[in-house]
């Protein structure tokens, strides 16, 4: 008898695919220092991110806006919380020793509790639904345009302030060892 007396034939049989990726490997359980400093940086963030959002929850009360106005206080918070990471990025990448918990701490912390570019984006929503189409454009480009100079404007003042501070302390440093050999003479 012929396959087709029988209906077509079966396929042939697959063999397995040759795995592309090798399977993943379970990581190492973390040892108990390494749990113990992943929780004290989980535990200043969480503190951070509490302070920075209580701070940004007392502006929005102090400072509320009318339904189709300008959400003011929503721009200050994020234009000053971007001025702040600049200054603090300026402090942390020109900085020898920090405490290993400080960056965690205001960066992801209390400044990401303290900007709220989510309340942004459901700020520029209800302008359009309230049919303020021009204001939420402005709102949109305005905060983009001042937060990214608010950072830039942190990092190169702060890059600014910092070096002539250096400057001075190096002069007094100069001034004092200049005293020194006077008085050996």
């Amino acid at each position: 008898m012929a396959a087709s007396d029988h209906g077509p034939a079966p396929p042939p049989a697959l063999s397995p695919a040759p795995a592309l990726l090798p399977a993943p490997a379970v990581p190492p359980a973390p040892v108990p220092a390494q749990a113990a400093a992943l929780w004290s940086v989980l535990a200043v963030i969480s503190a951070g991110g509490v302070a920075g959002a209580l701070a940004r929850y007392a502006l929005g009360v102090a400072f509320p806006y009318s339904p189709g106005g300008l959400p003011w206080s929503t721009f200050g918070i994020n234009v000053s919380g971007c001025l702040l990471i600049g200054v603090l990025m300026a402090l942390v990448s020109d900085a020898r020793r920090l405490h290993p918990l400080l960056r965690p701490f205001l960066g992801t912390g209390l400044l990401g509790g303290y900007t709220t570019f989510s309340s942004y984006i459901v700020e520029i929503q209800h302008l359009v639904a309230a049919g303020a189409t021009r204001t939420a454009l402005a709102y949109l480009a305005g905060t983009l345009i001042s937060a990214l100079a608010a950072v830039y404007a942190g990092t190169a003042l702060t890059r600014l302030a910092v070096r002539g501070a250096r400057r001075r302390r190096l002069a007094v440093r100069g001034r004092l060892a200049g005293r020194g050999r006077a008085d050996v003479r």
